[in-house]
């Protein structure tokens, strides 16, 4: 048994400690509270006091796609572009990289979310063996949704239904007690109405989970109402029959039964009020990314309203192409500043629920509730250690302040997935990321075209 003690412990499910303990074997937690009281009461535990920090749940990384990381910064020029930025990715994944080559900046991907705080990936995957690959190198928790491929035409959807199921099973053979399998149609503009209902009638028959792109652009929501626009062209221009079905995406996935899923629906940036209603309804979730949405000009999810509506609801960084960095302490600070400065907002959100999105909010949209998320005697020892010695931190008044506006991935000094510790103090604990940074040096020089 090991005890973790420091100047703040944050249950999340209950109030802060001060001055408190975390006991842990194995993978589980024994018992959270009083630094004196754990102590006492687990004397031959090993101790170790890690002083003016605060520990709190693992960071959940809802939706993410480790298998581009070597796009970081790479197709930037192209954010205003979808056209050339879509082109110029698939390009470069597909013709220059190796699958050696995704794999590695798929590990990179998964050690910088470590030495972030995260524990947990809702990770997505057009190959779907990288990330799966990478979380379990790092040491990581997560669910991999092996993805689609460009499937809008429902005369394919059953030849298409067959390929993916059929690499979703071949991942799900090898997944491990912390890494886990499900799927992930990609979106409403890329896949058929018929291939949303195969997977969807087979993930509610067989328990598996399912996340969808949806509501994310202005392109979309064209498509989707009208049947014109970006989208439209290429299926026009490819000879792909798609027939419009004038409504929101969201109100598209609730007529096709996909809703009953409960999947998690990343982006949600135009959705109106009926499709609030529709996802709460359905207890579907939702993964907000806003660096991401706000990277290619795509707009503001209303966030408040996801909170007040009860949606389970999570952070997710979305590709190092969209977003270019992995750190969840950061995107909660920038969805909150958002949040607050828009014109329509009904209040002003807390520090305390935002660091709970962040933790239990991740694990609820994952539906991982019941194993992580809180540090409650039990659950899994997830746990990310943030240090508060940084000059740019003090003095702290309120800890889930100084976590959200004055904390970020640097911070971090320890990460914990099951029990065992994935990041220490600056490096990766179960891999060697100085070989990892010559490789991706490497891959950069082989980008250059």
């Amino acid at each position: 048994m090991k005890i973790l003690t420091a100047r703040y412990i944050l249950p999340i499910s209950s109030a802060p400690i001060g001055n408190g303990a975390v006991a842990f074997e194995k993978d589980k937690i024994v018992a959270v509270g009083n630094q004196a009281g754990i102590v006492e009461k687990f004397p031959e535990a090993a101790i170790e006091n890690l002083g003016e920090a605060a520990i709190l749940p693992g960071f959940v990384n809802a939706h993410s796609h480790l298998e581009i990381t070597a796009m970081r910064g790479f197709v930037d020029r192209f954010d205003d572009d979808f056209t050339s930025w879509l082109l110029t990715l698939n390009k470069v994944r597909g013709e220059i990289l190796t699958d050696e080559d995704v794999q590695n900046a798929s590990i990179l991907g998964a050690i910088e979310g470590a030495q972030a705080g995260v524990t947990c990936f809702g990770d997505i995957g057009r190959l779907g063996k990288h990330g799966f690959e990478a979380l379990k190198t790092v040491g990581l928790r997560g669910i991999v949704f092996q993805e689609t491929e460009f499937s809008p035409d429902d005369r394919t959807a059953d030849a298409d239904f067959l390929k993916l199921k059929e690499k979703f099973l071949a991942l799900k053979e090898t997944e491990t007690h912390l890494v886990k399998m499900g799927l992930s149609p990609h979106s409403p503009y890329t896949v058929g109405a018929r291939l949303f209902e195969k997977i969807a009638e087979y993930a509610i028959e067989s328990d598996v989970k399912i996340t969808i792109h949806a509501a994310e652009s202005d392109e979309e929501n064209e498509l989707m109402q009208s049947g014109t626009g970006f989208f439209a062209g290429i299926y026009e221009k490819y000879g792909f029959a798609w027939q419009t079905p004038n409504c929101s995406s969201i109100e598209f996935l609730d007529r096709l039964g996909v809703l009953k899923a409960k999947p998690i629906l990343a982006h949600c940036v135009k959705v109106a009020e009926r499709d609030i209603e529709l996802i709460k309804n359905s207890d579907s979730r939702i993964a907000h990314c806003p660096k991401s949405n706000a990277k290619f000009g795509h707009g503001i999810a209303p966030f408040e309203k996801f909170l007040d509506a009860a949606i389970k609801t999570g952070f997710g960084s979305d590709s190092m192409a969209s977003n270019n960095i992995c750190d969840i302490l950061e995107e909660a600070r920038f969805a909150t500043l958002l949040a607050r400065n828009l014109p329509d907002r009904k209040r002003f959100l807390q520090p305390k629920e935002i660091i709970e999105t962040a933790t239990l909010g991740g694990a609820k949209a994952l539906g991982l509730e019941n194993e992580i998320g809180t540090l409650e005697a039990g659950k899994q020892a997830d746990l990310a250690v943030v240090s508060l010695e940084n000059i740019a931190q003090m003095p702290v008044h309120d800890v889930y302040s100084a976590l959200l506006f004055a904390s970020n991935a640097r911070d971090v000094r320890l990460t914990i997935v099951a029990g065992e510790e994935v990041f220490r103090n600056g490096e990766a604990q179960k891999i060697d990321e100085r070989e990892i940074r010559t490789k991706m040096k490497t891959i950069s020089q082989k980008m250059k075209f």
